[in-house]
């Protein structure tokens, strides 16, 4: 194994079985990178990774959170870690609340371990469910948040917290080079049909016939971003040497009401689906939007896809898979 040939970098990436670690692990291979993914398959799913590669390519089933995981031979000399390892939809979330404190908790420590090691660079994955049910809109990166530790979101939102925590802990402590990614809402082609998050659901049921199911009256507010530009947004924070020990929303910032949404979704795709109301589920976040401006200046980026454009690709992909 070598690490650098040619400038190329090896490079590790913790739940890459998942829908971003998937993508992102297909976009550094793309760019001629060596990269070594692990995930415990919890809430990734190997069909995600199947088609990759091999030559530039190792998978490990391991779960980031063992103590064995710093010393395996095959993350010697790794260069840049992008730790991703969680579940991510409220559905999987609150299926592994333990699972989802741990991974954040014991695999970001582990990862730092591993990074302080190696000398390597690390980007963590945290949540605009960091910001809770936010006070202040559209969100900055100083905003504290306002968030519950005592209901059936808390086990993802505070894990993230807390995952941020070690890493300012690192950073000061230990002068890791970590930088903290705080993802809005992202969707893709090619994210799981049955993972519970907004999109999928509509594109799902709208492509069935089935109701579009709209949780409150649908005036709640989100913020999508397409894949490839959250992707892109990762791998700057990554090279950018000024973005260590910053903490940057990646997001896209046209927000939109989820029935609006709905509505494009039922249209874009002909559906003679129904739009229902249903209950909101607790702890719900009424609004959300990054602002985007530490991106911008740090990272010189910005999203590109919109939000029509990004919903076509997917209702496509959706279709010949249901199809198919």
């Amino acid at each position: 194994m070598h690490s650098g040939v040619h400038g190329l970098q090896k490079i590790l990436i913790t739940g890459a079985a998942g829908f971003l670690g998937s993508h992102l692990t297909k976009e550094l291979i793309r760019e001629g990178h060596y990269i070594i993914g692990i995930d415990n398959l919890s809430s990734g799913r190997a069909s995600n990774i199947k088609d990759i590669p091999q030559e530039r390519f190792i998978f490990i089933e391991a779960d980031v959170c063992s103590g064995e995981i710093i010393s395996l031979p095959e993350l010697s000399g790794v260069k840049e870690i992008y730790h991703l390892a969680s579940p991510a939809s409220p559905k999987f979330y609150q299926n592994l609340p333990l699972e989802t404190l741990e991974v954040n908790i014991t695999g970001t420590k582990n990862m730092l371990e591993l990074a302080r090691k190696t000398g390597a660079k690390m980007v963590y994955t945290s949540t605009s469910e960091a910001y809770g049910d936010p006070l202040i809109h559209p969100q900055e990166e100083s905003y504290r948040g306002n968030v519950n530790t005592w209901g059936p979101r808390a086990c993802y939102d505070e894990a993230k917290r807390a995952g941020e925590v070690l890493c300012y802990i690192y950073y000061t402590k230990y002068q890791v080079p970590v930088k903290v990614a705080r993802i809005f809402n992202t969707y893709s082609a090619g994210l799981a049909n049955d993972d519970g998050r907004v999109i999928s659901n509509f594109v799902t049921q709208a492509l069935k016939g089935d109701d579009i199911t709209v949780y409150g009256d649908g005036s709640q507010t989100r913020s999508f971003c397409y894949v490839s530009d959250t992707v892109k947004g990762l791998i700057l924070l990554m090279e950018k040497e000024t973005a260590n020990g910053e903490i940057i929303n990646i997001g896209n910032p046209d927000e939109y009401p989820i029935i609006h949404v709905a509505k494009l979704v039922k249209t874009l795709s002909r559906s003679t689906s129904k739009i229902t109301f249903h209950p909101l589920p607790e702890d719900d976040p009424k609004l959300r939007r990054p602002n985007i401006a530490k991106a911008q200046r740090i990272l010189g980026w910005t999203p590109s896809i919109t939000l029509e454009k990004g919903l076509k690709a997917t209702i496509e992909q959706y279709g010949k898979k249901l199809n198919g």
